[in-house]
């Protein structure tokens, strides 16, 4: 089992997976914002034994600690369950989940039974125009029901909110309340240079500090340590609720990033600022593996994200 580490001395213990690149929302940060202009994958989804064993490979050489699931969105992704429980009994027991939720309140207690440790939860505002704005959707009640169910069943849940500037900074106080009302972890963030927005994010920029001025016309707060290799800064209200940011522009996390990417055509990636896809077969010897894995960790960052064409349908988060 090999240490593999970057010329920063960064290694990496975190496998990001790509189960496919349909999502059942167009969120603007992510898509252009137009129905006609959503890019759904009409692919066959790819099979639950060869996400298995691709990860089997790539955890056999290097001892994965932690697993999320992405999509697009995950829970489009027939397999769930069987990746979940496939991957469980590879001996990784933290397996995590980013999802919009519209389909979580159906699924949130099978999943837990299958492995599922914990779910991240897109949610961009609390009221409804504004949710529609930003999604291309109107359900937002479906949102709150699949984050509510998820709570139910056991799983860690975290909000992450992207903040755009002029499209829904006003949401970051009702956001934070639903919350803390819930007694769960928040995150905002800052929006990415991603896809379509791709050297156009700066005009929505809405940094950490826009952010932790907004939250201090009503809370007291006091940062907390960061953790090594988060993404998110995090900061405690003096009633003891707790919020995040992660300002990957205004305060970018890459000098100790430990992640690596997986799409569902078992190509690996080092940053989403990469758009150089390595090719994974499942079949490697040791040191063919060893090598693509080296070539993905030298595409990390030195310092700062950079942004990519790539879309985020295809990446995730």
């Amino acid at each position: 089992m090999g240490e593999l580490q970057d010329i920063y001395g960064r290694g990496f213990k975190t496998l990001r997976v790509s189960l496919l690149s349909t999502c059942n929302l167009g969120c603007i940060y992510c898509t252009m914002g137009s129905e006609d202009e959503i890019a759904y994958d009409h692919r066959p989804q790819t099979p639950a034994a060869r996400f298995i064993e691709l990860i089997a490979a790539v955890h056999a050489h290097t001892g994965l600690k932690t697993i999320r699931l992405t999509g697009g969105e995950p829970l489009l992704y027939r397999e769930l369950e069987a990746v979940i429980s496939g991957i469980k009994a590879l001996g990784i027991t933290d397996i995590r989940m980013t999802s919009n939720a519209f389909l979580l309140e159906r699924s949130a207690e099978k999943l837990q039974q299958a492995g599922l440790r914990s779910v991240n939860v897109s949610l961009d505002a609390m009221d409804a125009n504004t949710f529609f704005a930003m999604t291309r959707r109107k359900q937002l009640p479906r949102t709150l029901q699949g984050i509510e169910a998820a709570i139910d069943a056991g799983l860690e849940v975290k909000i992450n909110s992207v903040i755009m500037r002029g499209k829904n900074h006003d949401e970051v106080l009702p956001l934070l309340e639903y919350a803390f009302e819930h007694k769960v972890p928040i995150r905002f963030l800052e929006v990415m240079s991603m896809g379509h927005l791709f050297g156009k994010a700066g005009q929505y920029l809405f940094t950490q500090q826009n952010m932790l001025d907004t939250i201090a016309t009503r809370y007291s707060f006091t940062r907390l340590p960061r953790k090594p290799s988060a993404t998110a800064n995090y900061w405690q209200t003096a009633q003891g609720d707790v919020f995040g940011i992660i300002g990957n522009e205004s305060a970018p996390f890459c000098q100790d990033c430990n992640r690596l990417r997986l799409d569902a055509e078992g190509n690996i990636y080092g940053c989403l600022s990469s758009n150089n896809p390595i090719a994974l077969n499942g079949s490697e010897s040791s040191g063919e593996l060893n090598e693509k894995l080296q070539q993905a960790m030298h595409q990390k960052q030195s310092l700062h994200f950079v942004g990519s064409e790539l879309s985020m349908m295809h990446i995730g988060g």
